[in-house]
């Protein structure tokens, strides 16, 4: 979307940023090599934007949720290693083939799902084995993981494994016993299958340390500059700022109210700021009297309920010199950080991220 002067509002993506946030995350891993995890249109900030980026940082290995995202991504990341978290279906090899991507295969099912289009091709295919271990959502369960391993001969003939992965439940609580626990039914799965390059980690679970690290790093959130552990500082750069334009200012006396339902009134003579930005663009109602935008540095409350394109703040405290007409309100970004708009929307930062909406232009700072 073609940014100008006039847009009312506006996200700004710093890909210097994403990079910097990669390099943080290698650091962090230590000898085990870092992916980008791109899916939902890269957190909602822009998937070609931010591959290219990681291109340029040197990464070659993607993980997507669905095909159409491996699709999508290849076209941007023609010689990168793309794995689909959804794994396959009989239906979806042909595509998977075609576009070289790489199924996680998620159960005994998938694997043999895999298998058949290997055999029919009469060449060996690579994948990713996703092992359970305590998140009960997608992987292998114990079951069918003893199953496999009593057997892998013939399961794993036409399937070149080329990960074994298993996914955190608990990794932004560092204290949390689940995490030692996982670590412990890991490194029990690996020992009963084939040598095989293997993944635990992803934001979260790379700030639990080394151990966790493995061959193969998986951050998402914190490339977006999200915080992965919240009770700690975090040592990730933004990425998104949301701002919005002044589109009126105004004047209320003591008790007069404040938008839809009437559900704030002014407890002292005020100024009003009614800014360009509202629930069709992703700012959640749930900040309604409880968010906070920024102007000048000063961080300035929301007042009465956000409507779908507009959204009122307090700017009392405001210098005069600030709110000129158009004047901007960041929303996220340096002084409000994704994680503080989080949990006043009483959410996480990646729906916040993810709930930025299509009628916001994006600015991308840095290269392309």
């Amino acid at each position: 979307m073609t940014i100008s002067d006039s847009d009312v509002a506006r996200l700004t993506v710093r890909l210097a940023a994403v990079e910097q946030n990669y390099r943080i995350c290698s650091r962090l891993a230590g000898s085990a090599a870092v992916a980008g995890v791109v899916k939902a249109d890269a957190y909602g900030l822009g998937m070609p934007a931010i591959a290219r980026t990681l291109l340029e940082a040197r990464c070659d290995t993607f993980f997507v949720a669905r095909l159409s995202e491996g699709i999508s991504l290849r076209a941007v990341a023609p010689e990168a290693r793309i794995y689909v978290l959804d794994g396959v279906q009989r239906e979806t090899a042909p595509a998977l083939v075609a576009h070289r991507l790489t199924p996680v295969l998620n159960s005994l099912v998938q694997i043999e799902a895999w298998s058949a289009a290997a055999r029919q091709r009469i060449t060996s295919l690579g994948a990713a084995i996703h092992i359970d271990t305590g998140m009960n959502r997608l992987g292998l369960p114990a079951s069918e993981l003893a199953v496999l391993s009593g057997d892998v001969a013939r399961l794993l003939n036409a399937i070149d494994v080329t990960l074994v992965m298993s996914h955190l439940a608990c990794a932004d609580d560092p204290a949390a016993a689940m995490n030692l626990s996982q670590l412990a039914r890991f490194r029990t799965a690996l020992a009963s299958l084939p040598p095989a390059p293997a993944s635990l980690a992803s934001s979260g679970g790379i700030m639990l340390g080394k151990d966790y690290a493995f061959d193969l790093v998986r951050p998402g959130i914190a490339l977006y500059g999200g915080n992965p552990q919240p009770e700690k500082p975090n040592p990730f750069k933004p990425v998104a700022v949301l701002t919005g334009r002044i589109l009126q200012l105004r004047r209320v006396d003591k008790g007069e109210s404040v938008g839809y339902g009437a559900t704030f009134r002014a407890g002292r003579p005020s100024t009003l700021a009614t800014v360009a930005l509202g629930y069709a663009d992703g700012l959640m109602r749930a900040i309604g009297n409880r968010g906070m935008g920024a102007i000048a540095g000063v961080r300035v409350p929301v007042v009465g309920r956000v409507s779908m394109d507009l959204v009122t703040l307090d700017v009392t405290g405001v210098p005069e010199s600030a709110l000129a007409g158009g004047a901007e309100i960041e929303f996220l970004g340096d002084t409000i950080s994704l994680e503080d708009f989080a949990a006043r929307a009483q959410t996480a930062s990646y729906e916040v991220l993810i709930s930025l909406g299509a009628r916001i232009p994006r600015r991308y700072l840095g290269p392309t």
